[in-house]
């Protein structure tokens, strides 16, 4: 009976199906240009959708109140390109629209993805039309019009919503083609600024920029503590960093925020030779979807991504990177001609391979979701097994775990995380989590006595220390675990993930 209840805990407390070992929780995805929105659970039943009054571009993200946010389609704009939007709603779920920004007009329109910040506000990514003769007198060298990346922050105003923060790369472009005319200055010495005239042949992620849509900025991302913000651009190979906690002034120019350099980049990875280095390039083609990972996941804090072409014979990877910062803790290491990393510090070899735009995430379990554009989508664990499969490959898809509130608000818990949240709720902690072969109980009352125990997934004691604090799990395998600790006549629970 006791390993009974063991197991029901450690189930819901870490998310795990105990036969398959796979994430208990949903995918969320829009097929591309569809008007309905799915949410699938683990068993590949349709869970809920929304039945929305416009075709979707494909981004979605359900909030922690059960409502809806997608990119819609607006229509009759008049720029168009890959995975175009132009709107940005909310839905509740019964698919009525709460709230509507429409962000399409002749000289601009939003499109790829959106990221949420902490306060309700959404950033977009957008194009804005530059004409020949603005380009032309800015120093660039081609001769066709373009759309440069700028990204704007929406926020709900009443049913509308309204710009409260907005960045355009055109502000921080350099050439050295001509003195006379504006950024004029030495490419390889301003790794902040995009070369306006970066060769054709240091662009490998589409079509030499063919066309209005310059950089294909496709993925963005947000991070809370540092204020910054992620874009990955398919035509540059790269993944970019800049400052969000500039105002719209700053942002324009290159000083002010935190990190004291405006709107400029603070960190390039992929391509050094789109700004004249000679560093090694370690992103061979198309990127997509950057994201942070989120603490209490393996290599919280990396910025992962998926890499089109980035593994052997071109085979599609998921890659994380550890960017080295500055003392400051706002900016980041610049040396020998590139930033830090020069390489990925972790990789997933795909399963099959995806030329569009794909995504991935890491579980709390430690397994990796990855969804290939096209194809399927897939969960491995830690030893690269595949533990689930669903064979849909939209576009995007996004994983969301049973405990996320916004599952427990739209599917009134359907894993029953709020009574057994009960048990679990606790005034102590564990550090560092996950653990590579120590950890320490924090929150104990020193006066009181401890025990503690630690249970695999099948609810069986792998060990127990009495009157510690500090305890040596390195010789358990690497894992998810649960830790019982007993102190002052009550049990408390919480998730350990072992990594060695």
């Amino acid at each position: 009976m006791i390993k009974n209840i063991l197991r029901t805990i450690l189930v819901f407390l870490i998310g795990l199906n105990l036969t398959a070992q796979s994430f208990n929780g949903y995918v969320l995805y829009n097929p591309q240009n569809s008007q309905t929105t799915y949410l699938v659970d683990k068993d590949y039943n349709i869970a809920h959708t929304w039945s929305c009054n416009v075709n979707g571009n494909y981004t979605v993200f359900l909030k922690e109140d059960g409502n809806l946010l997608r990119q819609g389609v607006a229509s009759g704009a008049q720029i168009n390109g890959a995975a175009a939007g132009g709107i940005i709603q909310e839905l509740d779920k019964n698919a009525n629209v709460v709230w509507e920004f429409t962000y399409s007009a002749a000289t601009y329109r939003s499109h790829h993805d959106f990221a949420v910040l902490p306060n309700g506000n959404v950033l977009l990514t957008a194009w804005e039309t530059k004409t020949v003769a603005e380009l032309a007198a800015a120093g660039y060298s081609g001769t066709s019009a373009k759309w440069p990346t700028h990204i704007v922050e929406v926020q709900r105003d009443g049913t509308g919503g309204k710009i409260v923060w907005e960045w355009h790369m055109w502000d921080h472009m350099i050439q050295d083609t001509d003195a006379g005319k504006p950024n004029y200055g030495v490419v390889k010495d301003h790794p902040e600024l995009m070369n306006i005239n970066v060769p054709s042949s240091a662009r490998s992620g589409g079509p030499g920029g063919g066309g209005g849509d310059w950089f294909h900025v496709n993925g963005i991302d947000y991070n809370d503590s540092l204020d910054q913000i992620v874009f990955t651009t398919r035509y540059m190979s790269e993944v970019i960093i800049i400052d969000h906690s500039t105002t719209t002034a700053e942002a324009a120019t290159h000083s002010g925020g935190k990190s004291g350099k405006g709107g400029d980049f603070l960190f390039r990875y992929g391509n050094p030779a789109n700004y004249g280095s000679s560093a090694s390039k370690v992103v061979a083609g198309a990127v997509h979807d950057p994201r942070w990972i989120k603490e209490g996941r393996p290599n919280a804090g990396y910025i992962q991504f998926f890499n089109n072409v980035g593994g052997t014979n071109g085979s599609s990877v998921v890659q994380a990177i550890n960017p080295k910062m500055e003392l400051d803790g706002y900016n980041y290491t610049f040396s020998n001609g590139s930033f830090s990393p020069t390489s990925h510090n972790w990789q997933h070899q795909c399963k099959s391979n995806a030329d569009g735009q794909s995504a991935s995430d890491r579980m709390t379990n430690g397994n990796t979701f990855v969804n290939l554009s096209r194809n399927y989508m897939y969960e491995v664990n830690s030893n690269d097994s595949i533990v689930w499969q669903y064979n849909e490959g939209p576009a995007k898809a996004f994983r969301y775990e049973c405990e996320y509130p916004g599952i427990i608000a739209l599917l009134n818990d359907p894993c029953n995380i709020t009574s057994i949240n009960q048990l679990i709720k606790a005034p102590i902690g564990i550090t560092p989590n996950p653990s590579q072969g120590h950890f320490r109980i924090t929150g104990i009352d020193q006066t009181s006595s401890v025990d503690v125990s630690i249970y695999n997934l099948f609810g069986q004691e792998v060990l127990h220390s009495v009157g510690k604090t500090e305890i040596n799990n390195s010789n358990l395998p690497s894992g998810t675990y649960l830790v019982k600790v007993f102190t002052g006549q009550k049990a408390y629970y919480q998730k350990l993930v072992l990594l060695k």
